[in-house]
């Protein structure tokens, strides 16, 4: 890129003033204007003219008139569907990139806790403990299903899925993989250094989406880190819960609308599904009146499984790398394929 001429940078987000010198530091040519957690609409005009890049969440963005020189957009977070609402992004002179990758850690240990506390039936230990009742050890009810030894079925191998197999792999789990191309085993994505699986090394088999069925019977638990798309959408129905294993597990981390909540009640109280941790719902907050509240082996938390202290920093950390990475004009990380919806 050419040094005289500047780069503008535009961030919706609100950035302390050490990130801001961090991104102002990638060249003398960035001129970054922070509007902070502002309404796009209530943007000036002469905010957008010559705003070349923009950082943002991806739940609002400009339009096309208002943003005429607009060519990169990087959102601060993995999920991409929001943004796909507004029409610039399908525009074919503007590049998307996401944070995929940097909510891994975090992520990757909700879903071990998860895993564990379904297997070592900390829901019903936990309401025994409300109940001030001291339940029997050697109970069917509270009898373990260790991990060890066991089957987890990862439905989505992107970054999150691939920590999660990473974390799993030592406690000899079998992990078993459906993804959408079986064809490109490693990682094309943005991960930090040491975590998830680059190279395609921690599962034992793949299965191709279309085979998800064979692969769910053989699973003792599920895990969904599928991204939101048309062909995903309500993909785990009463047909899908059918053709798990009966009694396991699921583990939901990534949009509540992956599947038929109406289904996955009744497959939990007829027993098909043992148990499940939700984190994402089609509906958030999850309304009150919602069923899912009262089933006992059920446990909600509100989307906090990538909640983290240092959550902006890792993305302003990419942003970085994918900023020095536009300059020398370089492939960027995490390029969205409009046509796939992710």
């Amino acid at each position: 890129m050419d040094e005289k001429k500047s780069l503008e940078i535009l961030s919706t987000i609100a950035l302390t003033e050490v990130q801001q010198a961090r991104i102002k530091a990638v060249g003398k040519s960035i001129r970054l204007t922070v509007s902070g957690g502002k309404d796009i609409s209530e943007l000036p005009k002469e905010n957008w003219e010559k705003v070349e890049v923009l950082f943002c969440t991806g739940k609002q963005l400009p339009s096309r008139e208002q943003a005429p020189a607009l060519k990169w957009i990087q959102i601060s977070l993995a999920g991409v569907d929001k943004a796909f609402n507004f029409p610039i992004a399908a525009d074919p002179g503007i590049v998307i990139t996401t944070a995929s990758g940097t909510m891994v850690s975090q992520m990757g240990e909700y879903l071990l806790m998860a895993l564990l506390m379904l297997g070592h039936k900390m829901p019903e230990t936990i309401a025994l403990q409300r109940e001030k009742k001291w339940g029997n050890n050697a109970s069917k009810s509270l009898q373990p299903k260790e991990l060890r030894g066991s089957t987890v079925g990862i439905v989505g191998y992107g970054s999150i899925g691939r920590e999660l197999a990473r974390l799993l792999y030592p406690l000899g789990v079998q992990v078993l993989d459906a993804k959408r191309d079986v064809m490109h085993v490693e990682d094309r994505g943005y991960t930090p250094p040491g975590l998830g699986d680059p190279l395609g090394n921690y599962f034992h088999r793949l299965y191709p989406i279309e085979g998800l069925k064979g692969m769910l019977k053989d699973c003792d638990s599920v895990v969904l880190c599928l991204p939101l798309t048309p062909e995903t959408k309500y993909l785990f129905n009463a047909e899908m819960f059918d053709a798990m294993k009966p009694g396991a597990f699921l583990v939901n981390v990534s949009r509540g609308d992956l599947m038929d909540e109406n289904a996955l009640v009744q497959a939990v109280k007829s027993g098909k599904v043992g148990g499940a941790v939700l984190d994402v719902f089609s509906q958030e907050p999850l309304p009150p009146e919602s069923p899912l509240w009262t089933l006992p082996e059920v446990i909600i938390t509100p989307h906090t499984s990538g909640a983290s202290t240092h959550l902006l920093d890792d993305a302003v950390d990419l942003f970085i790398e994918n900023l020095k990475r536009y300059q020398e004009g370089l492939p960027l990380h995490n390029v969205v394929d409009v046509s796939h919806g992710y």
